[in-house]
């Protein structure tokens, strides 16, 4: 049976090689997202059987991306493929709803055996992360940003990003009181202050790069 796949990364350079590594008889590779709000439309429309899911892209992270694709496309198998070996980013992916989690290293022999995995509804970690440790994590641990909204994770990537209020109510297609409202709850939230405050704390989590 070939596997149709998506693959969401935003740099170029790793989508060629992702494709050149999965160029075999049994795998048809059906397009190509470079941002978060593309692979979530990508995956509705073209309906692929695996989506490989770079966690840090703009317009929305990996993470929130695959919680919608979840939504909209609950079928559609969710690998999320990164360098970030960590449980705090493997207990976020998976909570959204990700069906694996795999490091870019992976030579070919593993990648295919993590995507025949996900699509024979199994769950994927990569070498060195056990369901025990994750679920541990996920149980007892504190996720911070898990308790942002949708829109207030939108809100924090353009902080973050060093937009203005009003560039991000223009971005958004929001007031620029509503900017602000979500800027107050989300420090609220995270108990951050400034912009500063929110810029690290966007990196440490991986939403931006």
């Amino acid at each position: 049976m070939t596997v149709r796949i998506l693959i969401a990364e935003d740099q170029q350079l790793v989508r060629q090689g992702l494709v050149a590594l999965l160029a075999v008889d049994d795998v048809t590779i059906v397009g190509e997202a470079e941002d978060g709000k593309g692979a979530i439309e990508m995956a509705r429309t073209l309906a692929p059987d695996v989506v490989l899911m770079d966690l840090s892209m703009p317009e929305l992270d990996g993470v929130e991306a695959t919680r919608r694709i979840k939504q909209v496309a609950p079928q559609v198998r969710v690998l999320v493929l990164t360098v970030a070996n960590c449980e705090r980013r493997v207990a976020e992916a998976l909570a959204a709803g990700a069906d694996g989690y795999a490091l870019k290293k992976l030579g070919h022999g593993e990648l295919m055996a993590a995507i025949n995995a996900v699509c024979a509804g199994k769950t994927y970690l990569g070498p060195g992360l056990s369901e025990d440790l994750v679920k541990e994590y996920l149980e007892g641990s504190d996720m911070g940003g898990g308790s942002l909204t949708a829109r207030e994770r939108e809100v924090l990537q353009l902080i973050a990003r060093g937009h203005k209020n009003r560039e991000i109510a223009d971005e958004l297609g929001i007031a620029i009181k509503t900017v602000e409202t979500h800027r107050t709850k989300i420090m609220q939230k995270l108990d951050l202050h400034n912009s500063a405050e929110l810029a690290a704390y966007a990196i440490r989590r991986g939403l931006i790069e």
